[in-house]
């Protein structure tokens, strides 16, 4: 059998690279993409959107909890086992309607991690393939453990699929899988304990904000251990032992199940990039302003596993996936990345959110700003549902009166982050916002006293 060649040749099937192939053969062109997993990537299958689904269950807990004495009687009773009957109609079809589309279009499939042989050459399903362009789209996937009994944590994906809900759980990492999966566990009964290397949870938001979600944390029984590096877990009898060392010391927690969520690496490993004379680090496929590797003119990468400036969110997949494309289909008229404020969620309750810069980065960039930080618990939004967390801070431009950064804690601060997004890419002013009329009583509205 001879050697296949395309045009394009797409690794990943998620938001970015089915994007990315989408356009490409509607274009005309020869296009083939391959995954080693089910078709249609991580957000719809194991990510963002199955966690959401469990996410509604919490948040009916969470909120008659609050009311209860002031409305609620009697709480509401629970099925695990209804509620990931509910979510697997929300991910089951979406590998086989993702094959469907891509077939309907022409896209040639493969069922395998590629490996590059040369700069134009892949080796999938043991046929070996050439393509003039070569687009990396396998986004991240969980960091293994470099620790005796690495294999006996379940991973995120494993916790999405979980049948019934042990006692207790051990979670690995307190970074916004850790605590999302602690808080979605603790709502419904099961003893959590969150062990971390770090001095707080969540490293990379504001530390002030997440002070206010520990503490939120805590009222729902969620235990933290910091400063502590796991060193081994242990199958016991009946349990699981994690060992750590904590200051000097080794210390040791026992629970029915442990869940690695140290967090995520780029999926590359598997593609033997050096052969493809393709730039690695790390964040992930080197690229530059085109998200064309510098190395190997043929290869893009976009979505999770490119090291670019984007945050790793389906939202910036998106955009990366259409920059790609246009870079394929018009070589001589390419296009720059540029990206726009990304706002961050961590899907808790209550809600964590940022967007912008924090204020050792305006700092670090020179901005003369003012901060404007409040705990508000006491305004209306927060107070009509019993809710003792709502906080927030923003930074603002002295010169411009623009917005250059904002952190919310909220019960709805996934969605109120949204139009701090929109005035920031706006250019609006703090005056011009103050001057608009929003809706109220409205969690949107109270933006304007924010600023």
């Amino acid at each position: 059998m001879g050697i296949e060649e395309f045009d394009v040749f797409v690794m990943g099937t998620g938001t970015a690279g089915k994007s990315v192939a989408k356009e490409c053969v509607q274009e005309g062109l020869r296009v083939a993409i391959a995954d080693n997993r089910e078709f249609g990537g991580t957000c719809a299958n194991r990510g963002c959107d199955p966690k959401k689904v469990l996410l509604g269950l919490t948040e009916i807990i969470d909120r008659a909890e609050k009311m209860k004495g002031k409305a609620i009687t009697k709480m509401p009773e629970i099925s695990w086992k209804d509620l990931m009957k509910f979510k697997k109609s929300f991910t089951e079809a979406v590998p086989a309607a993702t094959e469907k589309d891509l077939k309907a279009l022409g896209i040639k499939m493969y069922h395998q991690s590629p490996k590059f042989l040369d700069e134009n050459t892949l080796s999938v399903e043991g046929k070996t393939v050439k393509a003039k362009n070569i687009v990396i789209a396998t986004g991240n996937k969980p960091l293994e453990l470099p620790i005796p009994g690495r294999d006996l944590p379940i991973i995120s994906d494993d916790f999405l699929e979980l049948e019934e809900l042990p006692e207790s759980m051990v979670f690995i990492g307190a970074g916004y899988i850790g605590m999302e999966f602690a808080h979605m566990a603790a709502r419904c009964g099961v003893e959590v304990t969150l062990i971390d290397a770090e001095s707080r949870p969540l490293g990379n938001f504001d530390e002030d904000m997440v002070k206010y979600l520990q503490k939120a944390s805590e009222d729902i029984g969620i235990k933290f251990i910091f400063n502590a590096r796991v060193k081994e877990v242990e199958k016991l009898r009946t349990n699981y032992r994690v060992k750590a060392a904590q200051n000097g010391k080794e210390i040791s927690v026992k629970a029915k199940l442990v869940i690695n969520a140290a967090g995520r690496v780029p999926a590359i490993d598997e593609l033997d990039l050096k052969k493809g004379n393709i730039e690695f680090s790390k964040k992930g496929v080197v690229v530059n302003e085109h998200l064309q590797s510098p190395t190997n003119k043929s290869v893009y990468a976009c979505g999770d596993v490119s090291a670019s400036e984007g945050l790793p969110l389906t939202p910036l997949s998106s955009q990366e996936a259409r920059i790609v494309a246009a870079n394929i289909l018009n070589k001589n008229r390419s296009k720059t990345v540029d990206f726009p404020p990304q706002p961050s969620v961590v899907f808790t309750l209550p809600n964590l959110a940022s967007v912008g810069l924090n204020e050792k980065q305006a700092r670090e960039k020179g901005y003369d700003f003012h901060v404007e930080q409040k705990n508000v618990p006491q305004w209306f939004n927060s107070k009509r549902i019993n809710d003792d967390y709502y906080a927030f801070k923003t930074l603002v431009d002295k010169k411009t009166g623009l917005i250059l950064g904002a952190h919310l804690v909220s019960a709805e601060a996934s969605e109120m982050i949204n139009m701090f997004v929109m005035a920031m890419c706006g250019r609006l002013s703090c005056e011009t916002l103050k001057g608009m009329i929003f809706s109220y009583p409205s969690w949107a509205g109270d933006i304007k006293f924010m600023v």
